[in-house]
């Protein structure tokens, strides 16, 4: 975060590159959240997010009839939302680009297996909530704020993206 405790794009793009996994939450036709961990693949400089995919069950369903997603993180101190949009995206040289090992654990069929997909998240914005410092300094000051009973402070802020 900067100094004035503003979120910018810069920060998204470093706390959503940073982190392993996210939930990624979408609405299914009945109107009822469907979140999934999922790992991004790649962070653009713009802020979008690319995920490989399985193409078949309830998540790809969803994303198909419903592009509005929510993408979150959560480490020590810090959580991270961004409201977006999921397009599907047929570009095989993309899905051998961001293709690895971890990847390959969940499709049995190799980069070819007809159920990966590919998909890519534009964000509209994004807020974040969190103590300054980073992960270490956040859990830092949660158990310095458990042990003391004192407030950990903290602020939030919003970016468009």
């Amino acid at each position: 975060m900067s100094a004035n405790n503003d979120l910018d794009q810069q920060d998204v793009i470093r706390i959503l590159d940073g982190s392993g996994y996210v939930m990624l939450t979408t609405a299914l036709d009945d109107g009822k959240l469907l979140a999934h961990p999922m790992v991004p693949q790649q962070v653009t400089d713009d802020a979008d997010i690319w995920f490989i995919i399985g193409l078949q069950g309830d998540q790809a369903s969803a994303l198909k009839h419903n592009p509005n997603v929510n993408v979150t993180v959560s480490e020590a101190g810090n959580w991270l939302s961004v409201a977006g949009r999921v397009e599907f995206v047929d570009d095989q040289a993309k899905i051998d680009e961001l293709w690895s090992d971890s990847v390959a654990a969940w499709f049995d069929g190799g980069r070819n297996d007809p159920d990966v997909g590919l998909i890519k998240v534009t964000g509209d914005s994004a807020q974040h909530w969190g103590l300054k410092g980073g992960k270490v300094a956040g859990l830092a000051q949660i158990v310095k704020a458990k042990v003391t009973g004192q407030r950990t402070g903290g602020g939030s802020s919003t970016t468009e993206l």
